[in-house]
């Protein structure tokens, strides 16, 4: 009885890594595009800050409101 048990949990264990697995990966690739964010130093104070947190202006990006009204 514990054997049949155990080979149900294995058999169970294997079709999830077959069909379940594979899925899993893919959503990982698809987010990996969304978490890398490039870092650009700002032209008035040089620090460096991630894209999506700075302020653009004519191509550039800026860190803050000051830096952009100090340019």
């Amino acid at each position: 009885m514990l054997l049949k048990i155990l080979g149900l949990i294995i058999i169970g264990f294997l079709i999830y890594l077959i069909f379940f697995k594979k899925s899993r990966k893919n959503d990982i690739k698809k987010d990996d595009k969304l978490i890398s964010d490039e870092m650009v130093e700002c032209p008035t104070c040089k620090t460096f800050i991630s894209q999506k947190e700075g302020i653009v202006s004519s191509g550039k990006f800026y860190c803050s409101n000051d830096c952009l009204n100090k340019r």
